[in-house]
């Protein structure tokens, strides 16, 4: 015997019923849960790495805030190597100290020194100039301390969200010395 059932009852037929194989459902469903389980650890890991090259950032501009001895090559590169123990992290680092002075009559920012250890460059008096939208109000001839830091992150799995540089600026006052020296060894 034929089936003479028009094709659209046949259509209607085979999305009602409900019989179905669980195997099918998990060989789609276990990859999915795999790739969400995954991007989320790497979206934590990334975040997590955001969070501890901010507070890292932070220390080393605090560190710097209450020094009253002239900083030279050995402090910087010790700063780096704390930079880099506290963040956890295998990637290239760099760090960037500047110090900077307002300059009220010209409404600008001069640079006193800047200083790198890692794969920047120190920071120019051009470079600095029309600063003064990314720091504080400052009264003239007051310094301010300037903690640049870089690092590239790599996220533990391949889930899209690619290589990143997470870059932090961050800024303080001096708080013993009016202003944080740099001296040449």
């Amino acid at each position: 015997m034929f089936n003479l059932k028009s094709k659209s009852a046949r259509k209607g037929t085979f999305l009602s019923d409900e019989k179905g194989s669980a195997a099918i459902e998990t060989v789609i469903m276990v990859p999915l849960t795999f790739f969400v389980i995954m991007s989320m650890f790497t979206l934590f890991d990334a975040f997590r790495q955001y969070s501890m090259h901010q507070k890292a950032a932070y220390t080393l501009s605090d560190m710097i805030s209450r020094e009253t001895l002239p900083l030279d090559r050995d402090y910087l590169e010790g700063a780096h190597d704390l930079f880099d123990t506290l963040t956890r992290s295998p990637q290239d680092s760099t760090v960037r100290v500047s110090i900077l002075r307002y300059d009220a009559n010209n409404d600008s920012m001069r640079l006193d020194w800047s200083k790198t250890s890692g794969f920047s460059t120190p920071l120019r008096d051009e470079d600095v100039r029309s600063w003064t939208d990314r720091l504080p109000m400052m009264v003239n001839n007051e310094r301010i301390i300037v903690v640049e830091t870089y690092a590239n992150y790599e996220p533990p799995f391949n889930t899209g969200l690619g290589t990143r540089e997470i870059a932090n600026f961050i800024f303080a006052r001096p708080r013993y010395a009016p202003q944080v020296l740099w001296q040449n060894t």
